[in-house]
């Protein structure tokens, strides 16, 4: 006879906060290598002196943590993930770099283009970068459970600190019903595991470009860790010239944290650029400019 799921035992138990705190994981910055992005992250302490909060960067995106990196096509969301890989290559922390969308030979010029810029020993970055590819592979591309067992063969095989996703979006383009399904699942093994990581997520072009909503609706901004949102606008008109100091014709690029539940973080927009070099770097707020004409009207 089948049980009722009120007959069924629980498995899982409630436990003390404190029976937690030797499980806990210490809070600390996994750096980024992107210029400017680092300081947005903090944590408060407790001064012994005064009993006041202060604030003290992290140095980087929370570790263990899984960043959500979402935008419209060409905003410079795999720029921002292969300056990640190619910084942690060079600290000596491997990285798995999952591509689903472009085939890894095709990124292997790519990072060391990055690695070049940064002033970083291509050597590195070859023995500590682990390629993933799985762009031709429907049977772990469109399998979940393969997705993972495969991420974990390679993390155990290889020691793996930090993951890329490239983007994850590939994983449900053909049954958005299922992206929380399927994000959920990655999310639990990332955290089960302790592997920071950046997730990159697909934005239509329909969708509001600051807001953290992406294909598959908002299903990874609200299991993740936190998001980071990037935007591009051209500048079409004279007002928008005056209002970003910009000429007709250029192109402005933005980008926020759209919340972090591990830890603080600077919630400005930020006006950020990609240099000759492919190296993307975090300018100043976008109240910055409006500052700046106030200061020139008086």
């Amino acid at each position: 006879m089948n049980k009722t799921s009120s007959e069924v035992q629980a498995t899982v138990d409630a436990v003390k906060l404190k029976d937690l705190s030797k499980s806990a994981p210490e809070l600390f910055g996994v750096k980024t290598g992107v210029d400017g992005i680092d300081k947005l992250f903090y944590k408060a302490e407790f001064s012994k002196e005064t009993g006041k909060p202060v604030v003290k960067p992290l140095g980087g995106i929370p570790a263990y943590s899984v960043i959500n990196l979402s935008g419209v096509a060409d905003t410079g969301k795999s720029l921002f993930a292969e300056q990640f890989a190619v910084t942690q290559a060079n600290e000596g922390n491997s990285v798995l770099y999952i591509t689903v969308e472009t085939p890894a030979e095709f990124l292997y010029s790519s990072l060391l283009s990055r690695a070049a810029a940064m002033n970083i020993d291509k050597s590195k970055v070859e023995e500590n970068v682990y390629m993933l590819d799985i762009t031709k592979d429907f049977n772990i591309r469109g399998n979940i459970n393969n997705f993972i067992k495969t991420i974990e063969n390679a993390a155990t095989r290889f020691n793996i600190k930090n993951v890329v996703i490239d983007s994850v979006t590939g994983l449900f383009e053909s049954k958005e019903i299922y992206a929380r399904e399927i994000v959920r699942t990655i999310y639990n093994f990332l955290k089960s595991k302790r592997l920071t990581t950046l997730m990159i997520s697909q934005k239509r072009s329909g969708q509001e470009h600051l807001s953290a909503e992406a294909a598959g609706g908002y299903a990874v901004s609200h299991i993740v860790d936190g998001t980071i949102v990037f935007s591009k606008q051209v500048i079409m008109n004279r007002f928008d010239s005056s209002t970003f100091k910009r000429p007709i014709g250029d192109v402005i690029r933005l980008l926020r944290v759209d919340g972090c539940r591990m830890c603080g973080h600077d919630s400005k927009t930020y006006v950020f650029e990609i240099e000759q070099n492919g190296l993307i770097k975090v300018l100043y707020p976008l109240g910055y400019i409006a500052g700046q004409q106030k200061e020139d009207k008086e």
